[in-house]
């Protein structure tokens, strides 16, 4: 059991790096519950302290990253048409691959441009809004990364501290 477990937490680890970058998937919670399952093995001991503090992090990372773009497009004179077209771009982005990984960073800026000249900003202000929404979207999805690589390694570390524990027919 243990190795499903291990298994199964690992690839939720990965789901959730990826959930780092596709709004569709929440990366941190996902990633939260591979270590989750990791720490339900025999072989690692419980540290709840641990699993909380990870859990709350988890949390607030969540609910950061639809703070962060909405910070973003207000500092910079941006509105809810803008946010909604950084949306739409990511989307785009992801099912129209066209331009690989610079696809990631271009549609949802031109999506928030497009979604701010829709709401009828003049140029100037819509290319403001735009990169002030895009730049809260970077800053959103930049923080999901760092934390949930951070997560995968602690989940490498300790169950590489474990491995004999783990995986008692290595020994």
């Amino acid at each position: 059991m243990d190795i499903t477990l291990l298994i199964i937490g690992f690839v939720l680890m990965f789901v959730g790096v990826l959930g780092s970058f596709l709004p569709v998937l929440p990366g941190t919670p996902i990633s939260w519950v591979g270590l989750l399952l990791l720490y339900l093995t025999k072989a690692i001991p419980d540290d709840w302290v641990f699993l909380g503090i990870t859990l709350a992090i988890a949390i607030m990372v969540f609910a950061l990253d639809y703070i962060i773009p909405v910070w973003g497009t207000k500092k910079f004179g941006g509105s809810k048409w803008g946010m909604i077209g950084t949306t739409i771009g990511l989307l785009v982005a992801l099912v129209f691959p066209i331009l690989g990984f610079f696809g990631i960073i271009i549609w949802p800026f031109l999506g928030a441009l497009a979604g701010e000249l829709i709401n009828k900003a003049d140029q100037k202000t819509a290319l403001k809004a735009a990169f002030g929404s895009f730049l809260g979207f970077l800053t959103g999805t930049f923080l999901k990364f760092m934390v949930t690589i951070i997560y995968l390694g602690l989940f490498i570390f300790k169950a590489w501290e474990y491995k004999s524990d783990l995986f008692p027919f290595f020994n």
